[in-house]
């Protein structure tokens, strides 16, 4: 229900002076009190407002309207001017000092401080200075509060507005007026349809270089963001950029010209030719992807030289371990031994973390110093716990370290990591973005070792890296085929290797750890689904549910990830005496929840307890971070988040939008991370979803169980759907223009090889 009221703050219960967020209780002009909760900018008691919101009943503390816009007004009674003035707001003027000025001025006060307010020096206990900061004080909250409704104005809501003043201050309608697009690239949460709908009503042409400017760089900025392209060949970005801005580019060439011009001349975008096709890209990411291509020619021409007897050595660790390497293993080993960048790449079970062990055995007994990193906690955590190395996120690595909302790190270029060797796992997650970062951050001579599977999901951000590397041939390849991790009653890895070859998997539901529940009707897939993972699957396994992930294809739909995450909820953390909840947006957070970050937030405050009991203090939690819900204090508003890499971040209640039930997570989400059991429904969707590289992905993130539950005809549908979005990225382009240039100083591309010695 919808409810317009107008009334003054009698009492502020819950403020967030971080981000505006608060908890008021509103006096109407009918003696009524009703409970406020929204964003807003600075507030006082005694300030009449106007607000409009819809009126929603929580459980504990009853009725509240949800305010989504309000004006302020000055206070026109004595009671409300003095509760205003003395709120706290205007520094030194308390309840004595508010009614004597009221006592001298009425209901004129207002007047007097905002156009002469040396007046006020008249009154006791104020100086010429003291007035003139409280005149200033109350100008301030004045400029807030116009900005705030300005923004309202043009249809934004309080909470995006509050954000855009955060970042632009007093300044916010100059600016905004000015250039209403620059909010696309200023203020997360607003596109390119806000920005123009006030760009409109302001009078911008629709057919004008302003636009066709702002509509270019959000098109290369959305694909490079949604789609991982670096770059969109030029005809393809106009035809995105006509049906965003609803008219027809290909009748304006000049005017798309002299605005490409433009943004080259600034520089915004980079235009170049690829294979005849003019393409254009953010000038970002073209100087990444270049910087990325230099360092790794650099890094593989100038490692450092290993003397080491690599048969002996590798013979003994194959002895300690009581295992035998086949060629294609010690292969591998040999190669990081002699190439500055080796990239080692493999399915599930072919040896990948065998060869990191061996690898880095060698290495340390020789005095080097050796550095593990992942993209993600959980990646982290997994290679760990693999190798019995200290493995830590590529951020943590670098020091990451926030300053207002940019990240940066402690090392880079400037400030080198003090080590001699790197090993990445899951490259196939990273971006161009963190690969530069990290490169960046090695000194000449530094050996790198890029472990990962080539034919799982690429990076969610920008860019291509593994794929890349690969494909240009110039930096040493090891590809491991061969399967070594398969006990004779296990499937799950032999299948992976299947589906990636586009065959059915064996289906054997008496082996145990690879089965398929044969459904036809979502309903019963996603009944089945919550039995396996709240009853059936625990009591099979011996597991905890909290050690079973549901990964699913698609968010929406009776399977979908939303709807399994509600039922999950009620059915292993229902509601209970006792146990705090709060809501966000349509879903409910409870304590004891599992949840997962969605969006990177580089200021968010953790504490980090160490194996050794010591407790640090640190910044940011990142896209795919899972945890579960240890605590929420809603007369503060907080929630406590444990993540799984024994980091305690603490959020605020504006903040938890970007948390989501986590019992379901979607396929994408799960890349990186390892799981004891892994329960996937199979569902119908696009073709350009629903194929192979999603399933298996999927699969091989299962550790001792999966289980595929839905229409065996959906089953063969993605094994046979061989489809993969094709980025257009220019890193591969620049290794080999990169290593071209070398060549003619230090010789020929190194030859990839495959585990059985062939070259590739």
């Amino acid at each position: 229900m919808e409810l317009n009221v107008k009334g003054t703050v009698s009492a502020i219960v819950f403020r967030n002076e971080e981000n505006g967020y608060t908890v008021l209780n509103l006096e109407t002009t009918d003696g009524d009190d009703v409970t406020c909760v929204g964003n807003f900018p600075a507030l006082s008691v005694g300030a009449v407002l106007n607000v409009k919101g819809k009126v929603s009943v929580h459980k504990t503390y009853g009725e509240q309207l949800a305010v989504e816009s309000y004006t302020v007004c000055d206070p026109t009674s004595k009671a409300g001017i003095v509760k205003y003035l003395s709120s706290g707001l205007i520094k030194g003027v308390g309840e004595v000092t508010a009614n004597n000025i009221y006592n001298m001025f009425g209901n004129d006060t207002f007047g007097i401080i905002e156009h002469n307010p040396m007046q006020l020096a008249r009154v006791k206990g104020i100086s010429a200075k003291k007035a003139m900061d409280i005149a200033n004080a109350v100008a301030e909250l004045k400029i807030m509060q116009e900005q705030i409704m300005f923004l309202q104005s043009y249809g934004i809501t309080v909470n995006l507005a509050v954000k855009i003043y955060n970042i632009y201050k007093s300044e916010t309608k100059s600016l905004v007026l000015a250039n209403p697009y620059r909010l696309i690239d200023d203020v997360d949460g607003v596109g390119f349809i806000t920005a123009d709908r006030i760009a409109q009503s302001m009078g911008v042409e629709s057919v004008s270089e302003f636009r066709v400017r702002a509509a270019i760089v959000y098109e290369l900025k959305e694909s490079a963001e949604k789609q991982g392209n670096t770059y969109l060949v030029f005809n393809d970005l106009m035809t995105v950029c006509s049906e965003l801005l609803n008219i027809d580019l290909a009748d304006y060439g000049k005017l798309v010209e002299d605005t490409l011009t433009k943004l080259v001349l600034e520089p915004t975008v980079k235009v170049f030719d690829v294979e005849g096709e003019r393409c254009v890209s953010l000038v970002k990411y073209y100087k990444l992807e270049k910087a990325v291509a230099s360092r790794l020619i650099t890094l593989n021409r100038d490692a450092r030289r290993v003397m080491v007897d690599a048969d002996g050595m590798i013979s003994q660790f194959e002895k300690v371990n009581k295992i035998s390497f086949h060629a294609g293993q010690s292969g591998a080993v040999k190669s990081a031994l002699v190439n500055g960048v080796t990239v080692i790449t493999g399915g599930p079970g072919t040896g990948k973390t065998t060869i990191i062990k061996c690898i880095a055995e060698i290495l340390t007994a020789h005095g080097m110093r050796l550095e593990f990193c992942a993209p993600t906690g959980r990646a982290a955590k997994r290679l760990s716990q693999s190798t019995g190395c200290d493995a830590k996120t590529i951020h943590r690595l670098l020091g990451f370290e926030s300053h207002g909302d940019k990240m940066q790190f402690k090392y880079n270029r400037n400030n080198t990591l003090p080590c001699d060797v790197v090993i990445v796992d899951e490259l196939s997650m990273v971006d161009v973005s963190v690969m530069y970062s990290l490169l960046s951050a090695l000194e000449n001579g530094t050996r790198l070792v890029l472990v990962g599977d080539k034919d799982q999901l690429p990076s969610v951000g920008a860019g291509n890296v593994l794929a890349d590397i690969i494909r240009s041939g110039v930096i040493e390849i090891r590809y491991l085929t061969h399967i070594y991790r398969q006990s004779e009653d296990s499937l799950i890895v032999s299948n992976a290797h299947l589906i990636n070859k586009g065959k059915m998997p064996e289906i054997n539901n008496k082996s145990r750890d690879f089965f398929v529940m044969n459904y036809n009707d979502f309903q019963q897939v996603s009944d089945t689904v919550v039995e396996l993972v709240t009853t059936r699957l625990p009591k099979f396994t011996g597991l905890p549910s909290s050690e079973i992930q549901v990964l699913g294809a698609l968010k929406s739909g009776v399977a979908g990830v939303e709807n399994l995450n509600v039922r999950l909820q009620q059915s292993l953390n229902p509601r209970e005496y006792g146990k705090s909840e709060i809501n966000v947006g349509r879903n409910v957070l409870r304590e004891g929840d599992r949840v997962m970050q969605t969006v990177n937030n580089y200021e968010l405050p953790f504490v980090r307890f160490g194996a050794d009991g010591t407790l640090s203090d640190g910044q940011g939690v990142f896209n795919g971070d899972i945890g579960f819900v240890r605590r929420i204090d809603r007369p503060n508003g907080i929630m406590e988040v444990q993540f799984d890499d024994n980091r305690l971040a603490t959020y605020t209640e504006q903040e938890l939008g970007d948390l989501q039930l986590a019992y379901a997570i979607t396929i994408h989400k799960s890349q990186g991370s390892e799981f004891e059991v892994v329960v996937v429904p199979l569902v119908s969707g696009p073709p350009t979803i629903i194929n192979k590289n999603l399933l298996y992905t999927a699969i091989t993130r299962a550790k001792r169980a999966v289980v595929l539950v839905g229409s065996k005809k959906i089953l063969a549908m993605m094994v046979h759907n061989n489809y993969i979005a094709a980025r257009t990225t220019n890193l591969c382009r620049f290794l080999q223009e990169e290593n071209a240039a070398y060549q003619r100083y230090f010789g020929a591309v190194t030859e990839s090889k495959r585990d059985d010695g062939q070259t590739d």
